[in-house]
């Protein structure tokens, strides 16, 4: 049973690395992508980053709650595969293209006022 955990945490490394570009062993890569994950998704990975070293071990592996790691693993799996890169590009697109929109009218705006301070408009 350990080792269909061990097989879904292999998993979850993989579509880290894959969804979120964040490379390294699972700890390394859950802290790479902590900002791009929701805080309860990081939780539930981390749970199963200091599960992992007991699940290596073949007797220590039998003091874990096995039902909830495949709970954990299951979360952080089907969030992970709802990504979409190309929507995630879209909106960081779109997003700075709002802030230069409103950046260039906050500016427009300003120059308007000055010149009709000054008496030019």
């Amino acid at each position: 049973m350990s080792q269909t955990v061990l097989e879904e945490i292999e998993e979850i490394r993989s579509l880290l690395a894959e969804r979120t570009q964040a490379s390294g062993d699972l700890p390394l890569a859950l802290r790479k992508a902590r900002r791009q994950l929701p805080r309860r998704i990081y939780r539930q990975g981390m749970r199963l980053a200091e599960a992992l070293p007991l699940l290596e071990h073949p007797k220590l592996s039998l003091t874990l709650d096995q039902a909830a790691l495949h709970g954990a693993s299951r979360e952080v799996t089907a969030h992970l595969r709802s990504i979409n890169l190309a929507e995630r590009r879209k909106d960081r697109l779109l997003q700075m293209l709002g802030s230069m929109a409103f950046s260039l009218l906050a500016v427009v705006a300003l120059l308007i006022l000055v010149l009709r301070w000054r008496g030019f408009v």
